[in-house]
């Protein structure tokens, strides 16, 4: 179950559950993003510049993520026979989200354990069951930066 809300959770960016799953399923994924994020300019340089120690710490971080993932996911991408995109979710993980949160994984580092890559958001009881109901979210790129001050 938590395998494939984490998954979807990688592939969508965003995902609404109940508070109980929610919680835990953040700790899946700052885990997952932690382990990656922690790779630094491994993530982004290109494979042919890369020791084989480099190499093997890239293999090694993707294969310990995927025990939590499934290799692919499906988007939607519109109506009809051919509205669906195949989507590796560990390629996603290591090229998209976790290049986001380098530099935040470099400050933690230092400071103590990695995290604070996701988001709750409380939306309230779910209709018919009254579950508890939130949001769990990777913060955007700009969140965690200074704001420009304003001129005036």
């Amino acid at each position: 179950m938590f395998r494939n809300l984490t998954s979807n959770l990688v592939l969508h960016e965003r995902v609404i559950t109940t508070d109980a799953k929610a919680k835990e399923l953040r700790r899946i994924a700052e885990r997952m993003v932690s382990k990656a994020a922690r790779l630094g300019e491994l993530l982004t340089a290109p494979n042919e510049r890369l020791s084989a120690d480099e190499r093997a710490r890239l293999v090694h971080a993707r294969r310990v993520v995927a025990r939590d993932l499934r290799p692919y996911g499906d988007r939607t991408t519109g109506t009809g026979a051919d509205a669906v995109e195949r989507v590796d979710l560990i390629r996603k993980l290591f090229i998209e989200i976790a290049p986001r949160f380098v530099s935040r994984a470099k400050k933690l580092k230092l400071a103590g354990p990695g995290g604070g890559y996701t988001r709750i958001v409380k939306l309230g009881p779910r209709r018919g069951d009254n579950a508890p109901m939130s949001i769990v979210e990777f913060l955007p790129e700009e969140e965690g930066k200074p704001a420009a001050k304003k001129k005036s």
